[in-house]
């Protein structure tokens, strides 16, 4: 009973357009009162969820992700790749994806990398003569590939559920998520043959243009090589390189760039402040609502349903998969991990499943989750830094959640693309 009250009251506030987190949370309050735990038990709860040091590195990478966007530093990414691939054929979707994968590096997020690279990336494709519409959706389908690559908040949240090394997660994230890009890439240009689109090519840059534009965008470059160089290296911890970031974001900015103002920093904090905020209470309700589903046993009892479908091990991932895709187009996706992760643990645990594989498919799911029709978070990002409709993106955007799921199916039967960088380096994974 506990349990279906837990679920529907959650779906009908939803459905109501109650947010994620203000619906989780009331979910849950009716949900332990029904089961005559104390109220205090709520608050007390909903701060352990958020006490747990790992997730200090949240606050940090979305602060890092503001500096970095402040100092210039996707610009100056942008036009490095622009001189580098721009004159080929297709040049600015490449453009496109190799921006988002080192914007990835810094933002760790997925609509953060959209926001951030739509405002630039979309109006130069449109002016190379690339359909406005297709452009929107690589841009969203791109930004995906900010919660896949690390520094990736998404992988912090998983490890920390999980409890296995954010490390090592982190390096598992970084081979899929260029085999990711690499799939929107193809999807690209399937989209350009199809439509017969003119592209207007640019010049090739000489020598000494790329060689201005590496310098301008070397700091830029060096930030994953920092941050994870300093994690493998032994340096500090993901938790400390989340610090590390921030320092090296101010330093960017403020003296190197000098595009940040001190009379910035006010305005930057509060914004990051804000964020963070939203994610850490995201994080505080569905931590309680993750205890009561194990207390109650309805966890116990979701997982073994889900066994009762099937025993097959790829018949039972075929269905997680579409769980998080369907999952990803309704709902936030930091939330979604403490609701289904008690429950899909254990079923893990049954068919021998390697964790640190399936926080990568769990994740890039909810990455393609985020471009699926109608709801898709990161093409509503697009839609509003386009200008374009919903019916717009939507009308191009098909190629591209094929290409993810194929991805997403890759990596889910055939976890070795997703842990053999990290065997290689000598991890334990």
């Amino acid at each position: 009973m506990t349990l279906v009250l837990l679920f529907g009251s959650f779906f009908v506030l939803l459905l109501l357009n109650v947010p994620v987190a203000a619906a989780m949370g009331l979910a849950t309050f009716i949900g332990i009162r029904m089961e005559d735990f104390s109220i205090t038990s709520f608050a007390n709860l909903m701060y352990a969820s958020m006490s747990k040091s790992v997730l200090l590195a949240i606050p940090f990478f979305i602060l890092a992700g503001v500096l970095m966007d402040y100092a210039g530093i996707s610009r100056r990414l942008i036009r490095f790749s622009q001189v580098c691939v721009g004159h080929l054929r297709g040049g600015m979707a490449i453009v496109v994806v190799l921006v988002s994968c080192f914007f990835a590096a810094i933002s760790g997020s997925g609509p953060a990398t959209v926001a951030a690279l739509g405002g630039i990336l979309i109006p130069a494709m449109a002016q190379a003569g690339y359909n406005k519409n297709m452009s929107a959706s690589l841009v969203a389908a791109s930004g995906g590939i900010g919660i896949i690559i690390p520094p990736s908040i998404a992988f912090v949240i998983f490890a920390m559920l999980a409890e296995v090394s954010v490390g090592n997660l982190f390096m598992c994230g970084i081979v899929p998520g260029l085999v990711m890009g690499l799939a929107y890439c193809l999807a690209a240009f399937w989209s350009m043959r199809r439509d017969g689109t003119g592209v207007i090519r640019q010049e090739r840059a000489s020598v000494r243009e790329c060689w201005l534009a590496f310098k301008d965008a070397v700091w830029g470059l060096l930030t994953p090589i920092i941050i994870l160089g300093g994690i493998y290296g032994g340096i500090f911890t993901p938790t400390e390189a989340s610090g590390v970031a921030v320092v090296y974001g101010l330093v960017v900015g403020l003296f190197i760039h000098r595009e940040i103002k001190f009379r910035d920093l006010w305005r930057m904090f509060v914004d990051s402040a804000v964020t963070s905020a939203v994610v850490m209470f995201i994080l505080g309700c569905a931590g309680v609502f993750g205890w009561l589903l194990v207390t109650t046993g309805g966890a116990e009892e979701l997982s073994a349903s889900f066994m009762r479908l099937s025993t097959n091990p790829y018949v039972i991932l075929l269905l997680i998969n579409i769980v998080f895709v369907i999952a990803g187009c309704f709902m936030e996706a930091n939330s979604a991990y403490c609701i289904f992760l008690p429950i899909l643990l254990p079923i893990l645990g049954e068919i021998g499943y390697n964790p640190y594989a399936f926080g990568v498919f769990m994740v890039s799911s909810f990455a393609v989750g985020m471009i699926t029709p109608p709801v898709g978070v990161n093409l509503f990002v697009a839609c509003n830094v386009a200008k374009i409709s919903m019916k717009d993106i939507c009308s191009k955007v098909a190629p591209f959640v094929v290409a993810g799921f194929i991805a997403v199916f890759l990596f889910t039967y055939v976890p070795e693309i997703t842990l053999f960088l990290p065997r290689w380096m000598g991890l334990k994974v």
